[in-house]
């Protein structure tokens, strides 16, 4: 049954696959990046420790036929602090400040904080769709022009999603987006660069922020060379920072 969030992010994810042909070890590409990056940043529980596609595939099913043990985030303890202010405040503080510069939040009806199934099509990140557009039209900004995406992976199906729903790929084109090399540090979208979630800790997304702050400071373990935009997104919310 559906007795922990990974079962419920899998159920929906089957569809995709099946209508995409996509595997388990297609996801499997998107979690060794992610440890990638994880392997060169020492804030990360997974530092100095890469892993191989085959790896990912010898770890164990957690949910068949769609999470291994590698599809899912880890338990952690740990704590994140932010400082949110005007900007006529942040230039009285010391250090390098990063500004906000469009955020955006949806819960359409039928859709849960951690499930699609109940929506008319469970493939799609509904509320991601709708949080997207308000995104970029608050911002001003579109996918192209942003340097560095910060997607919430407590599973891999919600990465896929979330890249689909960004518009930064189509449908059915993130997980050959991932394998072309588009989201290495020198790709086309550097994707979780400290690791994610997955890779670095599980502080509920907000270890995400910190990082979009340092690569925007020119500070990230792994950093993107001349990042302005950065975008977080937990699915169904999301905002874009940028260098001030």
């Amino acid at each position: 049954g559906l007795q922990f969030p990974g079962a419920c992010s899998a159920l929906g994810f089957q569809r995709y696959m099946h209508k995409y042909g996509v595997t388990n070890e297609d996801l499997g590409h998107l979690v060794v990046q992610q440890r990638a990056y994880a392997a060169t940043n020492p804030n990360a529980r997974f530092f100095g420790k890469p892993i191989t596609l085959a790896d990912h595939q010898n770890s164990k099913w957690i949910a068949e036929p769609v999470l291994r043990l590698f599809d899912c985030c880890q338990e952690t303890d740990g704590g994140v602090a932010l400082i949110v202010t005007s900007r006529e405040r942040a230039r009285d503080l010391k250090g390098e400040h990063v500004r906000i510069l469009g955020s955006a939040f949806s819960m359409p009806c039928n859709t849960e904080p951690l499930t699609s199934y109940y929506t008319d099509d469970p493939i799609i990140m509904r509320e991601a769709e709708i949080v997207a557009g308000r995104l970029y039209e608050s911002a001003g900004v579109s996918p192209r022009d942003i340097d560095v995406a910060l997607l919430y992976d407590a599973f891999t199906p919600e990465v896929v999603r979330q890249l689909e729903a960004f518009r930064f790929c189509g449908p059915g084109e993130a997980l050959d987006f991932v394998k072309s090399g588009a989201c290495a540090i020198d790709g086309e979208l550097p994707l979780n660069t400290n690791g994610g979630l997955i890779g670095e800790a599980y502080i509920h997304g907000l270890n995400m922020v910190t990082e979009g702050v340092r690569q925007l400071r020119g500070v990230a373990a792994n950093q993107r060379k001349g990042a302005e935009l950065v975008l977080f997104s937990s699915g169904n919310a999301a905002v874009i920072l940028a260098r001030d």
